[in-house]
């Protein structure tokens, strides 16, 4: 079903909130992303090795870009041998750095597109996808209705809203990414479609929540203030596996955005999500490693 008017009027209200400071903030944006360390991903010259066959593809979250979601998991995917890319999706219109707020189903196509051009590149039949909250459930769609299952071996999710969460817990993300409230369009789709009860999130989950030939790895943290209930980002199917990480580390007190930017503990349990047959164990002692 769609969301109720009145989820409706607030995602209006929340909106008209971000379009204001776009022209100033552009130029801005535009050098940051130009400025942006990349620490060798994003590399199209790089070719899989017989150790790690397939490229992975990173796809960040609500408000987030290629670049700022990556600046830790990607040197850290680098730094052990992996290809790695990532795309920027959903942008609106004259609204610079602030990703993710397009339609899911149009971000979803965007995702297809850039597989098929990292698969072009890389040689590689496969690839792997590492998605952060929206990024985790976003490509549950292109895999279920784009034909990414042919092209996918595994879908990690690191805090995923599978099944959607509230307006409130998406404006939590707001004091993550100063600006973001100066700078958002009076249509955010990509907003609307996470809340739960979304006519997006229903026909995501419609028939089950996984396909056939793909693996799934769902990381959350007891302590995510966005996506909640936290177990509603959890799977139900076959090839899927569901993480608590205080369930590895008890002391790792991450939440939605600190679990997907920063936090070495879920790194280490992304490797192995990656690399199950090299799999070692994930402990409070995998933030120093």
């Amino acid at each position: 079903m769609l969301p109720p008017k009145s989820w409706k009027r607030a995602v209006r209200a929340l909106s008209v909130l971000f379009l204001t400071a776009a022209a100033t903030l552009a130029p801005t944006a535009a050098a940051q992303a130009a400025t942006a360390p990349s620490r060798g991903w994003n590399d199209f010259t790089c070719k899989p090795s017989a150790a790690h066959p397939r490229p992975v593809v990173l796809v960040h979250g609500t408000f987030g870009n290629s670049w700022d979601n990556w600046l830790a998991l990607a040197p850290y995917l680098v730094d052990r041998g992996y290809c790695v890319f990532s795309l920027d999706y959903g942008q609106l219109p004259g609204v610079p750095l602030f990703n993710g707020l397009g339609p899911i189903a149009a971000s979803a196509g965007q995702l297809d597109s850039y597989v098929d051009r990292v698969l072009a590149a890389t040689g590689a039949p496969e690839a792997d996808l590492v998605g952060h909250s929206q990024g985790g459930m976003m490509p549950r769609w292109y895999l279920k209705f784009l034909g990414g299952a042919e092209k996918v071996n595994a879908l990690v999710g690191i805090a995923p809203d599978n099944h959607g969460t509230t307006l409130l817990g998406l404006t939590k993300l707001l004091p993550y990414f100063p600006g973001a409230e100066d700078v958002i369009s009076s249509a955010t789709p990509g907003l609307a479609d996470q809340v739960a009860g979304s006519a997006f999130i229903t026909k995501l989950n419609e028939g089950g929540d996984t396909v056939p030939g793909v693996r799934y790895h769902v990381i959350a943290t007891r302590y995510d203030e966005v996506v909640t209930p936290y177990r509603s980002q959890f799977l139900t199917g076959p090839n899927v596996t569901n993480v608590l990480i205080q369930d590895k580390c008890a002391l790792d007190l991450s939440e939605h955005v600190a679990i997907g930017t920063v936090d070495r503990v879920t790194f280490h349990e992304v490797a192995n999500a990656l690399d199950p047959a090299h799999a070692t164990p994930t402990t409070c002692l995998s933030a120093i490693g």
